[in-house]
């Protein structure tokens, strides 16, 4: 409408601008009679649609009547009344008997009418938020009220002023109606702004404040008041955690995220098919398989293969790498799924980015404001309280977006963590052999993370270019084309950053190449510490970490002063564009005078533009990174699927299992494992599978399983099955978890089946009995142990069809027996089920109904025991094989195989198995290229860090603690103590610390004076008024600031020199301290800590201290003393302001305090709450088949989502503490802006112009210099903490000197004669003697066999010999020298062992065989001979320095036990201990073993811990051990005539009299 119109619509002037010209303004009545009254209302009405729809569409029962929802309809009827009382009020005056008609303008008749319309729709909304469900409140409700209470505030002035101008009241009805609404509606106000919680919903609020919080506490984040409240009170703990909102929780996430994958994936699969089918590509011409080829053929082969392979690598490699999978769908799915988040996000930061501008504008009518004298106050206090609106607007919305995106972040992280958990689960055979377990968990956690950090900060990619675009505008309308010097000066800094950036991440990424070599030594050797301390080998193997050590903190060096360079041009970045910007506008023409409007304006918008320049080149170093992600994350959720087809459950089928005409590969394009099979078991029946070794026994129960690719044929099963895997895979639970899987407990059945197993004496010697927890890969149990748990899972869980893969194979002869008669057998717990049974064992045979005989991948024959017996067939050769070896091991057998003569069960024997690290079938068998199945003899990656007397380590366990092996980690709490920050301090060296400290405070001094002196510059515009500006003067000006400027980068980069110079040696002084102590620490410790504790402590917490925490001081330094500065600066323009200084601070340290304390709470919980979901992870992949075979996904995916809520859980609160803290001390901040602004206008008459500037600009900046500050705190106090774990780890118990003062002779031992004097040991003090009272006596070149049942201190004993224990009484003598005496090193080095388990290290052959280099290549090669290695050796391309892989993994395990053969042949020491060493070894190695030992160490005196008896039974003496004791010891001869203990485990073993005496 023009203005005339409303001036008569209105009957009065609607605009006139004489009205804002006095020093006390007032706005026009028509103004506040249409404009204040439409926007309001015309607000309401807008969001009249989405609240009416709420009401209409009343999903759900609306919540009860409460009192507050009276309370806000009770005020809209009262206001609506208020408002028919003033249209009848105009009608009466108009109408009514006392007046001329139509008196009044038409607006009185539209106000109450519009009025009235709006107070029903109030009461209509405030009904639809009742009934919409979960409301509390209305934010559009709380907006209008705000906007309606504002717009009155200027009626509410105008018409008290008009009375008390005129002394009365003109229009009292008026003025009365006006005043009660106006009370009316500041209640609904208040009203609006409490949250209206149904009694439903209580309970939910409890759990989750948030659910039940109001607009005004959502925006300010007063919800979370109580968790911070309760963090400062005391320190957080998971319980304190508040339930997830349903929108935030894994599976909700999870869902919505997988149903737009599905179809995205879809989109990108049909593409790539079609992609796939214009370019037929030619087929991989794979190599056929060999089949039970020996290993070191393999090997070889191998290395061949890596040289060609090498050699080949070209082009078409990278473009096959590239294209074999759908991409580009991983992104789209993102932005589908959480595309509302995204659009409000950007809303938001748009809304910031523009306010942002607004500031500058604003100081500049403040200096011009200042510089007018003429100028009414109220401008001032008007600008001031504008400043203050833009700057608390701008800090909500930048909140708001904050919050959104960093839930965003962790909502992305989520989704991509449980994909990728849920496809691991389903994932085919081919898929799995691209990516190793570590690098899937790596998907999970390091890519998750990555895009977790992307999304927080997507919205910058379009912002930053908007604020650089809208920066330049604005500048060049302050100083013209000039600018373009300065922007010159930023532009130039990008390459140079840029090429500083490239510098930086080489180093970064060989950082990384030495960080990776020193923590897989430091993995290596936490996991062969054992074999280090026998071997007395720690000083070498401390040398090459230091060595690694030195070369990563020389290219730590390196980066800090990189570093130190980056922060020099980083400081002088914004002195030199301001001076280059001023300079040039001066130079240029003698006219220009820089004024206080236009430098600090121009030095407002450059700091805005400082930030976008920063992050640009930041955040295309991130999407780079994240591209890199992506790929490895389409990759893998785009593999192929396990095909569910192949195994089919078709109940017209009369039998349990079937497999119709099958051929299966591991995976596509391979020749088959199983061709042409053709199988039926009948119900209940037991089957067993036999073969050589490679024959194909292990795929075909996996074919069974459904584990592998079908090229023709299916198979067909009945029923449930339950599978017992040739590794045993145990979880990290209690014992009974691990035998009951998720099924119910029934007290009964499950003691039957521990009976069964033969698990009972286990579990006497386990401390919290069946529900003692199990240590990661089931640490804490012998490998017989994990297969025993294995079986009773199986047997607990009342399957129809049991599939055993060789179970009995790693356990002891008697033990396998027990298992076969009570379990699998004919008359076991099973003998009704449908059983498949895998097995070498020949003894078991005539018990079985059929038997399969498998050759080379294909049935060869299948009958029962009799029948194939007579027909000569491949069944006869494997009895005769397996004969010929037991023969060749028990001296002659009868020859007719009756069932109780037949000979002593092969894996009794031969295979008993040392721990495996747990990996299932199909990952072991992925592993070996060309999918060869070894038998589990040939293949032992042996982990177990105890000797296989696993009570040892059961008693370990601290009894007063129960259950627990594992001590739980110990995680600090509540402050960190000052006494760890002056630690970090002394390591840095208090020279550095001070210089440091100095350097930086000149620094900021320059900049106070750079900025004191810009605004001195500045008066020169008032003094040079209308004369010409002399050059002198203007040099002068522009020099001394661009002096300052320089000097600050200077100064700046030296205090980062000293910083850097004191990091990097404090980093070198931490980590030695580390290594050393970790490397002299009892053995006891290790086996209490998992190894990923103390390799934590060399990863992340060393990390920490070499990059973090140098960062994280300095940040700290100069922000503090940037605040002091800010303050500083403004006191010295308005020295009123220091007295709101201390109210500040006040709040401002109470703020703090609450945030830290909560803040490092809930990271600490986030670290420890996310190892679980991890290892839960890892766990799950070893055990993919059973998990499938026994169809537990479900459970496990469900088991999953509970454990990434509980990360969940801290992380989201993590978030809000942020936002939490952010928005107070912006607030803060706007408080110190809205001081400094509204001082500067009451003391305006004695500033000038350009401290006014200089303090406003100082005031603007503060607010993120303080958030810093409390960011930094925060930081730095959650890094310290890594300086007090390393430093707990530094001062740990550590065991006896290496070498002692009293030295043994040169030649000692030369006799080797032992003495034990009533020895007794014990693992810690406050566990029982494992060894109690030995005393015996062994005379030189004596050979002793050490026998006794699991538990009795066989192996104990070594570790006494080598002082892994020490003595609690009793003493043990060497050729007459008590061992106690001397040095650990003196005595280990005089001693030989060859372990159970053959550990190797990563490096060369010659460093396995001998790490110090004391022997000549001959002696190494002699040594080779003897140990049946020459040839081998000779054979690789690289000799003695060939590489063995980390493990020995490119040795097979015969190898290694020769390997270590040939160290103790090197070592030529007169005492040899065996700890049967060849239980992992197939009959072969042994033999070659056994023959070299009997050779070369006849003069050394030879202990051997027997496992298998043959192997003793040509001892001098035997020594038979029972709990500790010496029971018997004596001849093998007189002690089986005695008929004591030794001959019952010689009968139990199945060695007759007759045998031992042809022995």
């Amino acid at each position: 409408m023009p203005a005339a119109a409303l001036d008569e619509y209105c009957g009065s002037t609607f605009w006139n601008a004489s009205f804002l010209d006095t020093a006390e303004p007032d706005l026009p009545v028509c103004l506040e009679q249409t404009v204040l009254v439409w926007l309001p209302l015309g607000f309401l009405w807008l969001c009249g649609p989405w609240h009416l729809a709420a009401l209409f569409r009343g999903r759900g029962k609306p919540s009860q009547v409460s009192r507050l929802y009276l309370s806000k309809q009770l005020v809209a009827g009262l206001l609506f009344i208020i408002a028919i009382a003033g249209l009848a009020l105009t009608l009466g005056e108009d109408y009514g008997a006392s007046s001329g008609a139509g008196s009044h303008a038409l607006v009185f008749y539209v106000n109450p009418i519009i009025y009235a319309i709006s107070w029903m729709l109030v009461l209509l909304y405030q009904e639809g938020v009742r009934r919409r469900q979960g409301a509390v409140d209305s934010s559009t409700l709380f907006l209008f009220w705000l906007l309606l209470v504002c717009c009155d505030v200027f009626p509410f002035q105008t018409i008290l002023r008009a009375a008390l101008r005129l002394g009365e009241v003109p229009d009292i009805p008026r003025y009365s109606l006006f005043y009660a609404s106006f009370a009316l509606e500041l209640v609904g106000l208040v009203l609006s702004a409490l949250a209206d919680v149904p009694r439903e919903a209580a309970e939910v609020v409890k759990k989750n404040p948030e659910a039940g919080a109001a607009f005004l506490s959502r925006i300010t984040f007063n919800w979370f008041n109580s968790m911070v409240v309760n963090g400062y009170k005391r320190p957080l703990v998971q319980e304190d955690l508040w339930e997830l909102k349903e929108a935030d929780s894994t599976s909700q996430i999870h869902r919505h995220f997988h149903s737009h994958m599905e179809s995205q994936l879809g989109a990108a699969r049909l593409r790539y098919a079609k992609k796939k089918s214009e370019a037929k590509p030619a087929k991989d011409p794979r190599p056929a398989k060999q089949n039970g080829v020996s290993q070191d053929v393999l090997m070889m082969e191998m290395e061949r293969k890596k040289k060609d392979k090498k050699g080949k690598k070209g082009k078409e490699e990278k473009v096959k790498e590239e294209e074999n999978y759908p991409q580009g769908w991983l992104i789209s799915t993102i932005f589908k799924c959480f595309k509302r988040t995204l659009i409000e996000s950007a809303f938001f930061k748009l809304l910031q980015d523009l306010l942002a501008f607004v500031s500058p504008q604003l100081l500049k009518l403040m200096i011009s404001f200042t510089k007018n004298e003429e100028a009414p106050d109220w401008h001032g206090y008007m600008y001031s309280v504008l400043l203050v609106l833009v700057a608390v607007l701008q800090s909500l919305f930048l909140q708001q977006y904050f919050q959104r995106c960093f839930v965003l972040g962790m909502k992305v992280r989520t989704s991509i963590m449980a994909a990728v958990y849920k496809k691991a689960l389903v994932v085919s055979n081919s898929s799995r052999k691209e990516t190793t377990v570590g690098e899937t968990v790596n998907l999970m956690s390091a890519d998750a993370q990555r895009f977790n950090d992307i999304f927080s900060f997507i919205h910058l990619l379009w912002s930053c270019p908007l604020q650089i675009l809208l920066a330049i505008v604005f500048l060049w309308l302050e100083l013209g084309p000039s600018v373009l010097a300065g922007l010159a000066v930023m532009v130039l800094m990008v390459p140079i950053n840029g090429f500083l950036a490239t510098k930086a991440r080489k180093l970064q990424i060989k950082n990384m190449e030495h960080k990776d070599k020193r923590l897989k030594i430091m993995n290596e050797i936490l996991n062969g510490m054992k074999i280090l301390k026998l071997f007395a080998w720690e000083p070498s193997f401390q040398t090459q970490v230091e060595g690694i050590r030195g070369q990563e903190l020389q290219v730590m060096r390196k980066f800090a002063y990189l570093n130190s360079f980056s922060t020099f041009i980083f400081y002088c970045a914004p002195s030199l564009v301001s001076l280059a910007t001023f300079g040039v506008f001066v130079a240029v023409s003698s006219e220009n005078v820089l004024d206080a409007e236009k430098a600090f304006t121009s030095i407002a918008l450059f700091n805005i533009l400082r930030f976008p320049l920063t992050m640009l080149p930041m955040l295309i170093a991130i999407m780079v990174q994240t591209a890199v992600s992506k790929k490895r994350l389409e990759k893998f959720l785009g593999g192929d699927d396990l095909d569910p087809d192949i195994v089919r459950h078709d109940s017209s089928f009369n039998t349990a299992v079937s497999i119709c005409d099958g051929t299966f590969t591991w995976e596509k394009e391979v020749d088959p494992v199983l061709k042409n099979i053709s199988l039926d078991v009948g119900r209940g029946k037991l089957v067993a599978v036999v073969g050589a070794v490679g024959s194909g026994k292990s795929s075909l129960i996996s074919a069974i399983l459904g584990e592998l690719h079908s090229v023709k044929g299916f198979v067909n099963l009945q029923g449930s099955v339950a599978y017992v895997p040739q590794q045993a895979w145990i979880q990290n639970a209690t014992l009974r978890d691990n035998i009951l899987f998720g099924g119910p407990h029934d007290s009964d059945r499950f003691q039957g089946v521990l009976d069964a197993c033969a698990l009972g004496p286990d579990l006497e010697l386990l401390p919290g009995r069946d529900l003692t927890e199990i240590g990661e890969k089931g640490i804490n149990l012998s490998g017989g142990q994990k297969q025993r748990i294995s079986l009773a899972r199986a047997a607990y869980s009342h399957s129809d069809i049991y599939l055993l893969d060789d179970p009995l194979s790693a356990v002891d002869s008697h033990v396998g027996k027990h298992l076969f008669r009570e379990v699998i057998g004919p008359k076991g717990l099973l003998k009704d089920k449908t059983r498949i049974l895998v097995t070498h064992g020949v003894s078991f045979l005539p018990y079985v109904d059929e038997i399969v005989v498998l050759v080379e991948g294909a049935v060869s024959e299948v009958g029962s025991y009799q029948s194939l017996r007579a027909t000569k067939g491949a069944f006869s050769e494997f009895l005769d094989t397996y004969a010929k070896e037991e023969n060749r091991e028990q001296g002659p057998a009868t020859e007719a195989v009756g069932v109780e003569e037949v000979e002593e069960e092969v894996s009794g024997g031969e295979d008993l198995q040392a721990d495996c690290a747990p990996e299932d079938v199909v990952t072991g068998t992925l592993k070996r290229e060309g999918s060869i199945r070894r038998s589990l003899r040939s293949q032992g990656s042996v982990r177990l860090r105890s000797n296989s007397s696993s009570p040892k380590k059961e008693l370990a366990t601290d009894l007063k603690k129960g259950q627990r092996l594992i001590e739980k980690e110990t995680m600090e709490t509540g402050q960190v103590k000052f006494s760890v920050y002056l630690q970090y301090l002394r390591a840095v060296g208090w020279g550095y610390s001070t210089m440091m400290f100095l350097m930086y405070l000149v620094q900021n001094v320059a900049f106070i004076g750079q900025n004191l002196w810009l605004s001195d510059w500045t008066t020169d515009s008032v003094d040079y008024f209308n004369k010409t500006y002399p050059a002198s003067k203007r040099d002068t000006r522009v020099g001394v600031f661009g002096a300052l400027g320089v000097a600050q980068g200077l100064f700046v980069f030296l205090g980062t020199l000293f910083m850097a110079e004191g990091s990097v040696s404090a980093s070198s002084i931490l980590h030695s301290r580390l290594l050393r102590t970790i490397l002299r620490v009892p053995m006891v410790f290790f086996d209490t800590t998992p190894t990923g504790r103390v390799v934590n402590r060399f990863a992340k917490d060393i990390f920490t201290v070499d990059e973090a925490l140098p960062q994280c001081f300095r940040s700290w330094i100069l922000c503090l003393l940037g605040v002091v500065g800010t303050l500083f600066v403004i006191c010295l323009t308005t020295p009123t302001f220091a007295v709101v200084i201390i109210p500040l601070a006040v709040v401002y340290y109470f703020v703090q305090r609450f945030y830290v304390g909560t803040s490092r709470q809930l990271r600490r919980l986030d670290s420890v709450s996310r190892s679980p979901i991890y290892s839960h992870f890892g766990e799950t992949v070893a055990g993919l088949s059973v998990i499938r075979a026994y169809g537990h996904q479900e459970r496990f995916l469900k088991h999953n989502e509970t454990t990434m809520d509980e990360n969940i859980k801290s992380v989201y609160p993590w978030i809000v503490s942020n936002r939490w803290l952010a928005i107070r001390l912006e607030f803060l901040g706007n408080l110190v802006v809205f001081f400094s602004a509204l001082f500067a206008v009451i003391a305006r008459k004695k500033l000038d112009s350009g401290l006014v500037g200089l303090s406003i600009s100082y005031s603007l900046n503060v607010t993120q210099t303080l958030n810093w500050l409390v960011r930094m705190t925060s930081e730095l106090e959650t890094n310290i903490v890594a300086v007090e774990r390393v430093s707990e780890y530094s001062e740990l118990q550590t065991e006896a000197e290496w070498a002692s003062e009293t030295q043994p002779p040169g030649k000692w031992p030369d006799a080797g004669r032992l003495q034990f004097d009533n020895y007794k040991v014990r693992y810690r003090p406050e566990l029982d003697l494992v060894l109690n009272g030995i005393s015996c006596d062994i005379s030189s070149t004596e050979k002793i066999g050490i026998v006794g049942r699991t538990g009795a201190g066989k192996s104990s004993l070594t570790n006494c010999l080598f002082r892994i224990i020490e003595a609690a009484e009793g003493r043990i003598l060497i050729d007459g020298i008590d061992i106690s005496k001397i040095g650990l090193h003196d005595l280990r080095n005089r001693l030989t062992i060859i372990p159970q388990d053959p550990v190797l290290f990563s490096g060369s052959l010659r460093m396995n065989l001998d790490p110090f280099e004391n022997f000549s290549d001959q002696e190494i090669w002699i040594a080779l001979e003897l140990s049946h290695l020459k040839d081998y050796v000779a054979g690789l391309e690289k000799g003695l320095q060939y590489e063995v892989s980390e493990g020995g993994e490119n040795l097979s395990v015969g190898q290694r036990q020769l390997l270590c053969l040939g160290r103790a042949l090197l070592r030529k020491s007169r005492i040899l201990i065996l700890d049967e060493a060849t239980a992992a070894v197939d009959l072969e190695t042994d033999d070659l073993i056994q023959t070299t030992i009997r050779k070369e160490f006849s003069h050394c005196t030879v202990l051997t811990i027997a496992h298998r008896l043959q192997s003793i039974m040509d001892s001098s003496r035997v020594m038979v051990l029972d709990a500790g004791r010496i029971v018997e010891f004596d001849s093998p001869e007189n002690l089986l005539e005695k008929q004591g203990y030794f001959y019952a485990m010689t009968k139990d073993a199945g060695i007759t009299t007759g045998e031992a005496t042809a022995l």
